[in-house]
This record gives C-alpha cells, structure tokens and sequence, in this order.
C-alpha cells in the first residue's frame, strides 16, 4: 500500500459503480480483477442501470463519514486493460462509495469451504460487506454472483427501512 495525502491509499485493486453502489474488486496480480469489472459494466449496460469504472488495477481508498470512499486516478480514468486486448475505454466516474469488497481468490488458490468471517472486509478500518469468489469462474459468472449480491443487499435495505415506519 502507498500513501497519497490528498488521495489516501493506494491498493491493487479495481472499482466500478454497479447501479447505486461502489464495488472494490481485490485480488492478486492475474485473478481477473479488470475482467470481472468489465462483466459487471456490461450487465449494466444490459440492464439499463448505471455503470462506470472509477479505477483500474491501481485505486486509492480512505474513511470519510463512516464509509470508505474510493478514487482512481485521473491520469487513467476511463482506461481499463481487457487481458490480450490492451487498454479500451469505459464510462468513468473520479470517485464512488463503497458498499461491497469482491475478493477472488487467486488463478491457483481457492478459499476456504468454511473460512472463518466470510461476510466482511476491513480496510481503513471500515467494515465493508464482502464477497469472496474462486478466479477459475468465468466472469460473467462471477458477476452474476456479484449482482445477485447487490440485490439482496438492496432488499435488506428496504426490509430495515419498512421496520422503522
């Protein structure tokens, strides 16, 4: 991890908008993260919802508010490398909430079947919801997974909401 003042810091990561909410997308070098992030850009783009890239294998995080806060950087915004293919264009946005962690796992590891906190992620000592999946899916697959995650998410959120009425 690097620091950066103004920024906070710096991870090996991508992030993407997805609908209403950030995404942060770890992994080691090769485990798919740009891949998954494209998929997840193209479901919303299929869905009609909103979708853009905030950075790509290079992203800087920090609290603000009880919530960590993601940034790309504005000398690559809207570039993300398609493996084989090179750097293409995809809608961007400078910075995005984050709501969920996606940590893959890795081209030759795979996660525990029953590891010890499956369902969170701190990072700059915010909690964050986390989804842990094997890099050997494909990423439709895997963002599949991701948005079936959002959705439910997004219910709870509701269900809590509709008990305080």
């Amino acid at each position: 991890m690097s620091e950066n003042a103004s920024l906070g810091v710096g991870i090996h990561a991508t992030a993407v908008v997805h609908g209403e909410t950030g995404v942060l997308i770890l992994g080691p070098s090769g485990s798919g993260k740009s891949a998954l992030a494209l998929a997840l850009l193209g479901r919303a783009r299929m869905a009609g919802i909103f979708g853009a890239l905030v950075g790509d294998d290079r992203v800087w995080v920090r609290p603000a508010g009880g919530r960590l806060v993601a940034f790309g950087s504005p000398k690559a915004a809207g570039l993300i490398e398609r493996r084989k293919s090179g750097l293409v264009r995809a809608p961007s946005e400078p910075v995005a909430v984050i709501g969920l962690a996606v940590e893959l796992s890795g081209r030759r590891r795979s996660w525990p079947r029953l590891p010890d906190d499956p369902d969170v992620l701190t990072l700059e000592g915010i909690v964050l919801p986390r989804l842990a999946l094997e890099s050997c899916c494909c990423a439709a697959d895997q963002a599949l997974a991701v948005d079936e995650r959002l959705g439910m998410m997004a219910a709870n959120k509701v269900k809590r909401i509709s008990n305080f009425a």
